[in-house]
């Protein structure tokens, strides 16, 4: 008989924080965020942690009915200041079911947009990228900052970069809409996760064919649009607008592997899971006929 193999020992929270600084140091984030931990005591073991894009309660409720002792996401729970954490309301709620089940939440937000490996690096990947650089570069990390922009090996038509970032996200109401011809060539791509409509500036001196973020907003949609098709403008850069949960889920399973590989090289045999909720917010769309022959606009 082989000997039985002694579990390698769980780390403490404050272990697993000192390697969550390693990948996604705090000092990127912005200055209005408000990323790092929530609940959980510096002391307690972790053994199994589960990644999510939002603190929402049935993302709550899945890190407490599994036994998870650490819920990491993307999203903070407490972004603007608060007076009260009372269960009788949501955010409350969300924090007493933590407290109570020993749950930890540390959240990962603009730290993680800017840090290499991030989430927009996850986006460039799903668009085809492999060398990028920031669109914003960082202050203190010139390697590290907001937006990515890089080319593809070859240029393809703006309708097939769509359909393969269609593939890689997960499924939500919103799709993914485009601004522009389809079958546009396209070969420099800028990318930004989540809400990414005030990099416009940043993506045309980028010189980018086409603009990969989500949240795009009218206004600033229509108005990028115009001034590309406009009076000297080239017809870049074309749009393609994601869901903002899942541009930023396409994060999730390489920080998984990322924490679960820095971890191990510590000596610790941790549990690192990707949430299968879908936390978007939207639940079904229905496409608009328009008005009927003869009716009113």
């Amino acid at each position: 008989m082989s000997p039985s193999r002694t579990p390698a020992p769980a780390p403490a929270l404050a272990e697993v924080l000192e390697v969550v600084e390693q990948l996604w140091p705090l000092h990127l984030q912005e200055p209005w965020d408000a990323s790092g931990l929530v609940t959980g005591r510096p002391e307690q073991p972790v053994r199994r942690v589960l990644l999510a894009v939002d603190p929402v309660a049935e993302v709550v409720a899945e890190a407490v009915t599994g036994g998870h002792d650490l819920l990491l996401t993307h999203h903070p729970l407490l972004l603007r200041g608060v007076t009260s954490v009372a269960a009788d309301r949501f955010k409350g709620a969300v924090v007493h079911e933590l407290v109570e089940n020993r749950c930890a939440l540390l959240t990962c937000h603009t730290n993680a947009d800017s840090a290499p490996g991030g989430v927009s690096d996850a986006v460039a990947r799903a668009a085809g990228l492999t060398t990028t650089a920031p669109l914003v570069p960082h202050p203190a990390d010139p390697a590290a900052g907001l937006g990515r922009v890089g080319e593809l090996p070859e240029p393809v038509p703006l309708r097939e970069l769509a359909e393969r970032l269609a593939r890689a996200v997960p499924a939500t109401a919103h799709g993914v809409r485009v601004a522009g011809d389809p079958d546009a060539p396209v070969r420099r791509v800028a990318v930004c996760g989540g809400a990414g409509d005030s990099l416009f500036a940043e993506v045309r001196a980028a010189g980018a064919d086409v603009y990969v973020t989500a949240d795009l907003r009218h206004h600033p949609a229509s108005e990028a649009r115009e001034a590309a098709t406009g009076p000297g403008g080239s017809g870049t850069p074309h749009l393609v607008d994601l869901s903002h949960f899942a541009s930023e889920w396409l994060w999730l399973p390489a920080a998984a592997a990322a924490l679960r590989e820095a971890l191990a090289a510590r000596g610790h045999d941790v549990e690192v899971v990707v949430s299968e909720r879908r936390t978007d917010p939207w639940d079904f769309r229905l496409e608009t006929p328009g008005p009927t022959a003869g009716g009113t606009a």
